[in-house]
């Protein structure tokens, strides 16, 4: 997943969820009106971790996804070129609920989905996650980042 990006840099922290940098992954939440959904997340940090993003990948656990955190938060724009699962990506605002979600993103495609203003990051999870958990903007997504 090659990112269009205005600069690449770490964020700090989320929320109340803490993270397990030594499992290689960090614990998220989405609460929706329906409940909240747990999630294993592996993070995009550094600009070639997020220039690489999941391209290349034939799969995804139901209860994975990647998070592109930026500080400080920016407009982000995403395409899919080289990937090759569909995904749902939620761009997340800097008060940490959900600004919009790009649902069922095509493979392969150089069609980019941007955010609609700043966010503090980017979420990819599985084709059709989003609207299955029944995720929309206003929803609230709880992380938090490894010192």
């Amino acid at each position: 997943m090659l990112l269009l990006l205005w600069g690449c840099q770490s964020s700090p922290g989320g929320s109340d969820v803490a993270a397990d940098a030594s499992a290689g992954t960090i614990p998220l939440q989405i609460v929706t009106d329906s409940g909240t959904r747990e999630y294993r997340i592996e993070l995009a940090i550094t600009p070639e971790e997020q220039a690489r993003g999941l391209m290349y990948r034939q799969e995804m656990d139901a209860d994975a996804g990647m998070l592109f955190p930026y500080d400080p938060p920016r407009s982000a724009s995403f395409w899919m070129r080289n990937t090759y699962i569909p995904l749902d990506m939620i761009f997340i605002a800097p008060d940490g609920s959900i600004e919009s979600v790009a649902s069922n993103t095509i493979p392969l495609s150089t069609t980019p989905y941007p955010s609609r203003g700043p966010v503090k990051a980017v979420l990819e999870l599985n084709g059709g996650e989003a609207e299955r958990i029944g995720a929309r903007a206003g929803d609230q997504v709880i992380y938090t980042l490894p010192e």
